[in-house]
């Protein structure tokens, strides 16, 4: 089945995937698991807000175990963060009939839309949706690189963009949640283990820096004269770093958009986005406080100081832009997803199910993060990833261990169904 994927979507010069949402590689994507469900004899369906659902059994009798990822990928990224959960999903499946087992109660395999939010900045749309974590008005304004907004993007996929909404009638499917994943890490390279449970999700976001300055001349304007919005940036990653390391979270500035992009003009703009997160919530929004401060020169809210060296200024009274020379900087945050501690129930039956596999948290956000904060009960298997490289073209998974997470994911689902 990873054989069947490996071309979809793939830059033949970097190896490297771009399967963004609702993208032909996405629709190539969709119509695949359809056909895996089909030959499977398994009940397809298409929730309102484009998850798609392939059932063994029928949740409308009782709720179900679910399983399942989803197979977007981010921008150049690798071959198994995602589509591994859903392929190894279905062959767990296979397993479990080739055991002649015969589940007590409905078992279902998901792909969730749009989980890294490549296309739009935000990540988990579809479970975000679901669960009535993200509204449908904010989901259909996003828009992506192109200016095209979600809605936009629907409509020419065929769907019905009014459709959008939080769906208690398909949560109430899902009895319980097992996601398997690939680790985005070597903590199972370091135990020598090739499957392991995940603990917890650390509390993460993503904020957008809008960097507003003039656009000019690069062989006229004078350096004093300039309003130049990169020398923010570069302030900006510069002090991500820093203060991420006295903090003890992770930081990125990984995504920028700068206008008008030409190699002779002084920018205009520059939309930096930044990835924040860690052990503590609270370490991780002090260090965006501490950025805004640090780029305005003032508190957020307050009046910006001015920069002594380029003339950088924040927000004014009630956020809007102070009038003047100087760069501008505005913040939103675009996502926000609190520590998610899984069930210990679930998450210590799984682990024994599995064979007493070792237990980890994740930095990684993913969509069981999303539906256990909902109140689902949910858990995640992770299969070793020897590179410990992920959203890169470099993750990787050895089909040994590939195999070793199906078997434990079916006897995981084998147990749930008792």
């Amino acid at each position: 089945m990873l054989d069947a994927l490996a071309h979809v979507g793939r830059d033949p010069a970097t190896g490297g995937y771009n399967r963004d949402a609702w993208s032909d590689a996405d629709l190539e994507l969709r119509d695949w698991f359809a056909g895996e469900a089909a030959r499977r004899g398994l009940d397809l369906t298409e929730d309102r807000n484009g998850n798609l659902w392939a059932w063994w059994g029928d949740p409308a009798r009782e709720p179900g175990v679910v399983t399942g990822s989803h197979l977007d990928s981010v921008r150049q990224g690798g071959a198994y963060d995602g589509p591994l959960g859903v392929v190894s999903a279905f062959a767990a499946l296979d397993l479990l009939r080739e055991r002649g087992f015969r589940p007590s109660r409905p078992v279902g395999v998901v792909c969730f839309t749009d989980e890294e939010g490549a296309r739009f900045g935000v990540p988990c749309v579809g479970s975000r949706l679901l669960t009535g974590v993200l509204t449908p008005e904010r989901a259909l304004g996003l828009t992506d690189d192109r200016g095209d907004t979600l809605a936009d993007v629907l409509t020419r996929a065929g769907r019905d963009p009014r459709a959008l909404g939080p769906d208690p009638e398909t949560l109430a499917t899902v009895g319980a949640f097992v996601e398997l994943h690939v680790e985005q890490g070597k903590a199972l390279v370091t135990l020598d283990r090739p499957v392991g449970v995940a603990r917890s999700i650390w509390p993460h976001g993503r904020w957008r820096f809008d960097l507003r300055g003039r656009a000019d001349h690069a062989g006229t304007t004078r350096l004093e004269d300039r309003d130049d919005p990169m020398l923010l940036l570069a302030r900006l990653v510069l002090a991500a770093r820093d203060s991420a390391a006295r903090r003890d979270v992770l930081a990125t500035v990984g995504k920028v958009l700068v206008t008008p992009n030409n190699a002779n003009a002084v920018p205009g703009h520059v939309a930096a986005w930044l990835d924040a997160r860690g052990p503590a919530e609270e370490s991780v929004r002090a260090l965006v406080r501490e950025l805004q401060e640090h780029l305005t020169g003032g508190a957020p809210g307050e009046s910006g100081g001015h920069d002594r060296d380029h003339g950088v200024r924040g927000p004014g009274p009630g956020g809007s832009p102070e009038r003047g020379p100087g760069p501008v900087v505005e913040v939103r945050e675009e996502s926000w997803t609190p520590l998610v501690e899984f069930d210990a129930g679930l998450r210590e039956r799984v682990a024994r199910a599995a064979g007493e596999v070792p237990v980890l948290p994740t930095g990684a956000g993913h969509d069981a993060g999303i539906l256990a904060a909902a109140g689902v009960p949910a858990a995640m298997l992770f299969v070793r990833n020897p590179t410990g490289v992920s959203h890169s073209p470099e993750e990787h998974a050895e089909e040994a261990d590939c195999r070793a997470g199906v078997v434990a994911l079916a006897d995981v689902l084998e147990e749930l169904c008792r």
